[in-house]
């Protein structure tokens, strides 16, 4: 059975692995000759089962599946027109590529709650057979893993050493930085020598990773342009990622409490593309709670989740347009409601 592939796997494995270097009797290098040889017919067999059981930089746990992420975005993902859109164009151009010229580098940006950690999951979920668990993802979270300005020196080379060591070991690797806007200004840069077109750096290849950062900033200037087209009585399906973009890089550039700040990253045009998420309305509440109790196995009721929609507070405070948390305290709620 299984567990009897997994003991003799594990009982090669040690055999091939153990490294002891010690003077060697010609007797018993016959020995050791036999059972090379052995060993690797048995292998050959067992290669295979060995890759099944445990998680592997290889197809059987890493490929994409493009209908899953496109299917996952138009069915979990609410309000978000113009992120749906550049994340599926640009994920599935750089999946197929066989050959990138540079990692993929998507900046996520926009108010709280609006989809950003969520669409990264789904990323990873279209990926890796074992989506967030997978050992070739890795997120980093500037208030837990870089909280003091006056290690950032330190935090450099522990950044360069991590996304190093992980590509090394496998270069299909996926890193999320969360909260991008709480990053030191200035430590982001120490990675961009991975993020351009070079084809291999100490002898390590970036060109197939995938890099993502997500960011409150430049979260107003979205709004802004969200409230605009709203007072103009325009339906937000209209907004182009053109009404945003230019408007979005410079506010999160020039803004001095971002990571972003001034950073090469931008300056030299490794971030492929700035991803607007706009601020959610009462409708794409609604739809949230009713996606919830989806995933819950709990039968949608329209009741319950206009219950839990109309519990969030809105902005503008007079109108109530747009919803302050977006989806983030949908859970929650839920469980109050059901």
């Amino acid at each position: 059975g299984r567990s009897c592939c997994t003991r003799h796997i594990l009982l090669l494995w040690m055999l091939v692995c153990s490294g002891t270097t010690q003077a060697i009797e010609p007797i018993s290098t016959t020995i050791a000759v036999g059972m090379a040889a052995a060993l690797t017919g048995i292998l050959a067999r067992y290669q295979n089962i060995f890759y099944y059981f445990h998680e592997c930089c290889r197809p059987e746990w890493i490929s994409f599946n493009k209908t899953g992420l496109r299917n996952d975005l138009d069915t979990k993902l609410f309000g978000q027109h113009i992120a749906s859109r550049i994340i599926l164009k640009a994920v599935s151009g750089f999946m197929s590529n066989e050959n990138p010229k540079k990692p993929l580098v998507l900046s996520l940006h926009g108010w709280t709650g609006t989809g950003k950690n969520f669409v990264s999951k789904l990323i990873a979920e279209n990926i890796y057979k074992e989506g967030m668990d997978s050992s070739f993802v890795h997120v980093f979270t500037s208030t837990l893993h870089f909280p003091h300005q006056s290690q950032k020196a330190t935090y450099k080379s522990q950044l360069q050493q991590w996304i190093k060591g992980n590509v090394t070991n496998c270069e299909r690797s996926m890193f999320i930085f969360d909260e991008m806007d709480k990053m030191h200004p200035g430590l982001i840069d120490s990675i961009k020598p991975y993020l351009d077109y070079y084809d291999k750096l100490d002898g390590v290849s970036y060109r197939k990773s995938i890099f993502i950062f997500l960011s409150n900033a430049g979260g107003e200037s979205i709004i802004q342009t969200v409230l605009d087209f709203w007072k103009q009585g325009r339906d937000r399906e209209e907004i182009e990622l053109k009404d945003l973009e230019t408007s979005l890089s410079l506010s999160v550039f020039n803004n001095n409490q971002s990571g972003f700040y001034r950073t090469n990253l931008i300056d030299k045009n490794l971030v492929d593309f700035f991803v607007p998420f706009l601020p959610l309305e009462y409708r794409h509440v609604v739809q949230c709670a009713m996606a919830e109790m989806k995933a819950r196995d709990i039968k949608p009721d329209q009741d319950v989740a206009d219950r839990v929609a109309r519990d969030l507070v809105y902005f503008p405070k007079s109108e109530r347009v747009f919803s302050v948390k977006g989806c983030k305290t949908i859970e929650s709620k839920l469980d109050y409601y059901t």
